[in-house]
C-alpha cells in the first residue's frame, strides 16, 4: 500500500510513520510511505530519523498549498492520510492567517489532487475543538459545529471541506477527530510538553484562569491505532471520533506534572486566562468502537510516567526547540 502522509514530520504525523514502517500495523503489510511537510517550527526530521533508511520510506520537504509541487506527490498513492496543519490555539489567537491558508487552502489543494488522480482513500485528521465546548455529556459525531478559537474554526472549516468532497465528487474520505494527544516528540508548545520541560529545567509553568477546563486525554499511541483503523475499514464519508477516556481539569494535570518531576505549586504561576478558551471537550467513541473494534489500550498513569521519563532522557531532543516554542506564555 502506498500512503502519502502530510505533516508527517510533526508529533502525531511522525508517530504513525514510525509505528507504520515498524510493523505496529500488520494488517497494512509492507507499506511505502511518502512523507510530505514542509519543516516548520514544529516539525523536525529527528522525530523521522529512526525509518529514514527504511527501504519504504520518502521524504519530500514541501508546503501542502503548494499546487504543483501536491500534484507531482499524490499520483500512484492508494491513499493520504492529511495530518499537516497549523495546530496552536494561542498562535491562531495572535495571527489567524497562516491557519485559514494551511487549513483550509492546503486541505483543499490535497482533495483536488487526490480527486484528479484517483486516490483511494483519504483521511482526513481533525479535533474535538471544532464542535466549541460542551458543560455535560459527550459530543456525537453528527453533533453541529461550534468553534470558538480561529484554530478550530480552520479546522471546522477543512473538515466540512472534505467532506464536501465525498458529497460532490464522490472521494473516498473518512473524517478523524481526537482529544488532546500526549506523548514523545510532541513539540514544546502544547501543555503537557510545555510544563514538562519547564519543570525540568527548573523554570515555572503558567496556569491559565482558574485551571478549571477540562480535557480529555489520549496517548499518540492509541490516536494513530485509531487513524490506521479508520485508514483500512472507515466508511466512506463518515467522521469518527477517537478518544482516550481520562477527564481532567488543567489544575488537576498541572498537579500530576508537578509529582512526576519533583517540583511543587511554587512553581506555577497563575496567567490570564486565554481568550475564547472553551471550558470542556468531550468525546463520544462508541461509533469506532463498534464499527472499528477501537479500544485506548494505554492507562494515563502509565502513558504519562513514561512520556515523562521520554523528556528527562531525551533533552538533546527538545532544548534546541525551546526558542522556536516560545510564546511568551
Amino acid at each position: 500500500m502506498r500512503i502519502l502522509v502530510t505533516g508527517g514530520a510533526g508529533f502525531i504525523g511522525s508517530n504513525f510513520v514510525r509505528n507504520l514502517l515498524s510493523g505496529h500495523y500488520p494488517k497494512i503489510p509492507n507499506p511505502k510511505v511518502t512523507v510530505l511537510d514542509a519543516l516548520t517550527y514544529s516539525g523536525t526530521l529527528t522525530n523521522l530519523r529512526p525509518v529514514a533508511d527504511h527501504p519504504g520510506f520518502t521524504f519530500v520537504q514541501g508546503d501542502i498549498r503548494d499546487v504543483e509541487l501536491v500534484d507531482s506527490v499524490v499520483p500512484g498513492q492508494d491513499a493520504v492520510v492529511h495530518f499537516a496543519a497549523e495546530s496552536h490555539v494561542d498562535r491562531s489567537i495572535h495571527g489567524a492567517l497562516p491557519f485559514v491558508t494551511t487549513n483550509v487552502t492546503g486541505t483543499a489543494v490535497l482533495l483536488d489532487a487526490a480527486r484528479a488522480h484517483g486516490t483511494g482513500r483519504f483521511v482526513h485528521v481533525s479535533t474535538d475543538e471544532v464542535y466549541g465546548s460542551i458543560p455535560t455529556g459527550s459530543w456525537r459525531e453528527d453533533q453541529p459545529l461550534a468553534p470558538n478559537s480561529p484554530y478550530a474554526a480552520s479546522k471546522a472549516g477543512s473538515d466540512l471541506l472534505a467532506l464536501s468532497y465525498h458529497r460532490t465528487h464522490g472521494l473516498d474520505v473518512v473524517v478523524t477527530r481526537c482529544s488532546n494527544n500526549y506523548g514523545p516528540h510532541q513539540f514544546p508548545e502544547k501543555v503537557i510538553p510545555l510544563f514538562v520541560t519547564r519543570l525540568l529545567a527548573g523554570q515555572d509553568v503558567p496556569l491559565y484562569g482558574d485551571g478549571g477546563n477540562v480535557r480529555d486525554w489520549l496517548h499518540v499511541d492509541d490516536h494513530c491505532a485509531g487513524i490506521e483503523l479508520a485508514l483500512r475499514g472507515g466508511r466512506a464519508g463518515q467522521v469518527y471520533h477517537i478518544g482516550g477516556g481520562t477527564e481532567l481539569t488543567n489544575r488537576e494535570l498541572t498537579g500530576l506534572l508537578l509529582g512526576a518531576c519533583g517540583a511543587g505549586w511554587e512553581r506555577v504561576r497563575a496567567v490570564e486566562d486565554r481568550k475564547g478558551h472553551d471550558r470542556r471537550y468531550s468525546l463520544a467513541i462508541g461509533k469506532i468502537q463498534e464499527e472499528l473494534g477501537y479500544r485506548p489500550s494505554i492507562p494515563f498513569a502509565q502513558g504519562l510516567a513514561a512520556t515523562v521519563d521520554w523528556y528527562r532522557d531525551n533533552a538533546s531532543w527538545w532544548e534546541p526547540l525551546l526558542d522556536r516554542a516560545a510564546l511568551g506564555v
